[in-house]
């Protein structure tokens, strides 16, 4: 089932593009990574998929089968975000604001919703303590935990192991192929590993200021890009 579709989308800044004439799918099950050079758009497409940037050229178009509130988002973290101090319970149930429209209350059910993705990210022992006094890797869970509060469907991660240790990152790595194969979420993440995202992905999007590529990883992997960026072994 087609999830999200973007037809000849462009993104411009002060009438300049970032992103120009890109075409791509996200189907229900794919694992999509985005890759590409420091200034390539990555951050940029990540808040169209989001809403929150509307495109100088083409159409976003989400299947009538996705909400908004289905979609869940895992951003970057700034300085002030990681100090935040309010306790894991907290953070994780903020995640169901996306779907509270006006009504500004907290359910019930919200509230079992937010225990069931502690409990599923494997964090219940957490879930009292202040998220600020936690180490980056259970900072991660809990804002993963969120993201499955505020979408059932499909999560979005802006460079998910950024400043974690390689063991932490691979715990990541892992916890996310999970919910990707065995709970059938569909994964949207923006990367700069691209070893990991051959590894773990469905399908790569590279972007490039020259020409983007989009498809599968095995055909990523086998295209002239693929070969100049991974073969070698380098990080993008």
């Amino acid at each position: 089932m087609e999830l999200i579709s973007c037809e000849n989308l462009s993104f411009s800044y002060e009438n300049i593009d970032v992103i120009k004439n890109l075409s791509f799918k996200v189907n229900s099950g794919n694992y999509l990574c985005i890759v590409g050079e420091n200034g390539s758009g990555k951050s940029t497409l990540m808040k169209g998929l989001l809403g929150l940037k509307t495109p100088s050229k083409g159409k976003i178009i989400r299947s009538s089968g996705l909400k908004a509130n289905e979609i869940g988002y895992l951003p970057q973290q700034t300085p002030v975000q990681k100090d935040f101090p309010a306790n894991v319970f907290e953070i994780v149930l903020s995640g169901r604001l996306n779907a509270k429209a006006l009504f500004p209350f907290y359910s019930k059910n919200d509230k079992k919703t937010a225990m069931e993705n502690i409990k599923r990210l494997g964090i219940e022992n957490l879930a009292k303590r202040c998220y600020r006094d936690l180490s980056g890797g259970q900072q991660q869970r809990v804002l993963l935990a969120r993201a499955l509060c505020a979408g059932k469907k499909i999560i979005l991660l802006d460079e998910p192991v950024t400043g974690l240790d390689p063991i932490v990152t691979e715990e990541m790595y892992s916890l996310i192929e999970e919910l990707n194969k065995k709970e059938k979420i569909t994964v949207i993440m923006v990367s700069h590993d691209i070893t990991a995202s051959v590894r773990y992905s469905t399908h790569i999007l590279h972007l490039s200021f020259d020409n983007s590529f989009y498809g599968t990883t095995e055909e990523y992997v086998k295209s002239s890009m693929g070969q100049y960026f991974f073969s070698d072994k380098k990080h993008i």
